[in-house]
């Protein structure tokens, strides 16, 4: 026996099997058909491709948790590092050759606004030197500028804009300063705004570059004699005013009230001219008479006429009935005017007028307004001028609607308003005559060079005038006209 306890025969048993063991041929499940327990080329290629792939998925897998969102993807990313400016000499600045304008906003210090510029220590001392400057600069009001110009990055000089659009300069020489004040640059131009009808008369007007008040001066002081705006004017009828316009320095500061307008009704043309007389401005016809007169043709700026003068059926008692006015059909509280300068004769209820007012004119004229909604603040006995507000449009009294009914009458007898004949205001007479014809030549002829107005009356003072334009455009005085002529306007 051995020391391990085994004999040497059983020794040599256990030394052989461990030999069988090591040696025996195993076949694996798992493994394709014919596997003799070695690994072939094609088995090593196929593991080396497949340890590549493990390889390369590891190293990509744990940074896909830092991968940008969408709205990231494409956008550069950028780093921001505070870099130091130059430092500039006292005798440097930031600025260039030119002005630097600069407004002083609400609550802001003269220093403050001054900060604004980063004047050089030199330049800012300059400031301090001149006094007059100092308090200039310390009265400027919220909304003032001020203007500073450079030389060679060198503060110069200093100016004001002043109210009356004049300059007011200082120039910087050293320790002296030059003061100067440099008048404004002031153009006034004679300018006619012409255009077509169209829609309406009023947005066709300020789509030319007339002001509310320029238009109102159209309606209600130079055509409302003649013209029923909303009646009388069709779509391609077409207007032309004569406006004078004031630039100063370059910008438009001011316009002047309607010179002289046209408006054209069918084939007649009504024109108005702006002229002074005894210190009154005026506007008057190509013939020198006042175009304002004894009565305006519609108490009712651009109202309806529904119902005319004449026989029809009532239409609230149904039965044929003279009608002995005109109705104006108009919103409920549109303001009614007087047609002349009358007395008020009556103002309160009047049976089937309703709330109605009667004015005197003199001579035997009276107008009746009736259906108001409310009568204006006037008595009877009281003055009024042509143009006052009498009252508003209503429906009372016998009335289907708001409406105006308006009535003239002459001795007590009803007149149609539109046919009857009203007195002529008288023209002006001698030197005033003289001065207005040429002043109106002119006139016309600046509208003449925008628009297509010819002469269709051949009557002696026709031609007088039109050779008064042929004077003025040649530069000759104008002749004058005994008797200035009806124009009227006719397509070429």
């Amino acid at each position: 026996m051995t020391a391990s306890g085994l004999s040497r025969e059983q020794q040599e048993q256990l030394r052989r099997k461990r030999f069988d063991t090591l040696h025996k041929h195993v076949v694996a499940q798992h493994l394709r058909n014919g596997f003799q327990g070695r690994w072939t080329r094609r088995d090593w290629a196929h593991t080396s491709v497949f340890a590549t792939m493990a390889a390369l998925v590891g190293a990509i897998v744990p940074g896909l948790d830092q991968m940008p969102g969408d709205k990231a993807i494409g956008q550069a990313q950028y780093a921001s590092f505070a870099l130091p400016l130059p430092k500039l000499s006292a005798n440097q600045s930031v600025h260039a050759d030119g002005k630097v304008v600069i407004r002083r906003e609400k609550g802001q210090s003269v220093d403050q606004l001054l900060e604004q510029l980063q004047l050089s220590r030199n330049d800012a001392r300059a400031l301090r030197r001149f006094a007059e400057v100092r308090d200039r600069l310390n009265a400027l009001r919220t909304g003032d500028s001020v203007a500073f110009e450079f030389v060679k990055g060198t503060l110069r000089g200093v100016t004001f804009p002043q109210a009356d659009g004049s300059t007011l300069a200082y120039a910087f020489a050293g320790k002296t300063l030059k003061r100067d004040t440099i008048a404004a640059d002031v153009d006034r131009r004679l300018v006619v705004l012409s255009g077509q009808v169209g829609d309406s008369l009023i947005d066709s007007a300020h789509e030319q570059g007339l002001n509310d008040e320029q238009i109102r001066t159209l309606t209600d002081e130079i055509f409302k004699y003649d013209v029923d705006i909303d009646q009388d004017v069709a779509s391609t009828d077409r207007f032309s005013a004569v406006v004078e316009r004031t630039f100063r320095n370059g910008e438009l500061v001011d316009t002047s009230p309607v010179l002289a307008a046209t408006l054209t009704t069918g084939n007649t043309l009504h024109s108005g001219y702006r002229f002074e007389q005894n210190g009154k401005a005026e506007y008057f016809t190509a013939d020198g008479r006042p175009l304002k007169k004894e009565f305006i043709r519609t108490p009712i700026p651009y109202a309806r006429l529904s119902s005319r003068f004449g026989g029809r059926r009532h239409p609230v008692l149904g039965v044929m009935r003279m009608h002995k006015g005109l109705d104006y059909a108009a919103g409920t509280g549109t303001p009614i005017m007087a047609a002349g300068d009358a007395r008020v004769v009556s103002a309160g209820r009047n049976g089937g007028y309703g709330n109605a007012v009667v004015l005197d004119h003199g001579r035997g004229i009276t107008t009746l307004y009736g259906h108001m909604s409310r009568i204006a603040r006037i008595r009877p006995g009281q003055r009024v001028e042509q143009g006052t507000v009498i009252g508003y449009v209503g429906s009372t009294g016998l009335s289907t609607g708001p409406h105006l009914h308006y009535e003239f009458r002459v001795n007590g007898v009803h007149r149609n308003p539109l046919t009857v004949t009203k007195n002529a205001p008288a023209p002006l007479q001698g030197a005033q005559l003289q001065s207005f014809l040429a002043y109106a030549a002119g006139s016309l002829q600046k509208i003449r060079s925008v628009e297509d107005v010819i002469y269709v009356d051949k009557s002696p003072a026709a031609r007088q005038l039109q050779q008064q334009l042929q004077d003025t455009k040649a530069g000759r005085k104008p002749t004058v006209a005994s008797k200035a002529p009806t124009i009227k306007v006719a397509s070429r």
